[in-house]
């Protein structure tokens, strides 16, 4: 449901109107998985990503998940018959009767439980496609904060990538969809806090162009080695409009 105005009381609804058809047809069978997995009062949460093979439920905070909440949660899904492909609470797998996936232009992947995705595909593939258009001919391209994919993979329809990610299991489910899909330029793939560790002047030199996609934070450090280096196309994509203006003035001055 949704919170209640200034209050933490969450008022039940059977019907979102941002949240896609497919998530809200099966809003029930949701709520008999919550039921059977967060048996206290305690507060939880639980993202749900809409895939290809059926929901994918990824709780977190649920403070004890014993064998009686694995073997209900396990009963009600399988009693569903489909539609939901897999449970997870705080990361660790509690049933998979699928392995859930989505597509990214034509690559599959499958992402890791509770992993980022942008959140809705329609949004998503407007973003790709300004992305794909600046970066024009670009021959060599880096894909910084790259996530499972939602740009890189696109990008090697007509690039060579590298692909920077701190977050290793979306690191795994990109470098997997790569390997298994043909007719992708050659993409290869870096475990790398860019927090700590931003691409330097130096390693930059091989880019022509340089894609960053980073969390709410912004990527200050890192806009200040792409200012220093020689990259001739940079394109930046942001959720946060505070930091973004804080980079790209990096960038312009």
């Amino acid at each position: 449901g949704f919170n209640q105005a200034g209050s933490h009381h969450i008022v039940s609804i059977d019907h979102c109107p941002i949240s896609s058809d497919g998530i809200m047809s099966k809003l029930e069978p949701i709520r008999r998985v919550a039921a059977a997995i967060a048996t206290s009062a305690e507060p939880f949460r639980v993202t749900v990503l809409e895939t290809l093979s059926g929901l994918d439920l990824a709780f977190e905070g649920v403070k004890k998940v014993g064998d009686k909440e694995r073997r209900t949660v396990t009963e009600v899904v399988l009693a569903l018959r489909g539609g939901i492909a897999r449970v997870s609470s705080d990361g660790e797998i509690l049933i998979e009767p699928q392995k859930p996936e989505i597509d990214f232009s034509g690559v599959r992947v499958s992402p890791p439980a509770g992993g980022f995705t942008q959140a809705t595909k329609p949004a998503e593939d407007a973003m790709a496609e300004l992305v794909l258009a600046a970066l024009g001919k670009a021959k060599r391209v880096a894909d910084l904060f790259a996530g499972s994919g939602t740009f890189a993979l696109r990008i090697a329809r007509q690039a060579k990538v590298h692909a920077v990610e701190g977050d290793e299991k979306a690191l795994k489910a990109l470098d997997t969809a790569a390997r298994k899909t043909q007719g992708l330029k050659p993409v290869t793939v870096e475990k790398r806090d860019l927090f700590r560790r931003p691409l330097m002047t130096s390693e930059l030199k091989v880019y022509d162009a340089v894609v960053f996609d980073p969390p709410r934070a912004g990527a200050e450090d890192q806009c200040k080695e792409l200012a220093r280096s020689g990259v001739k196309t940079i394109v930046a994509v942001s959720c946060n409009p505070t930091s973004l203006a804080r980079d790209l003035a990096i960038l312009t001055a």
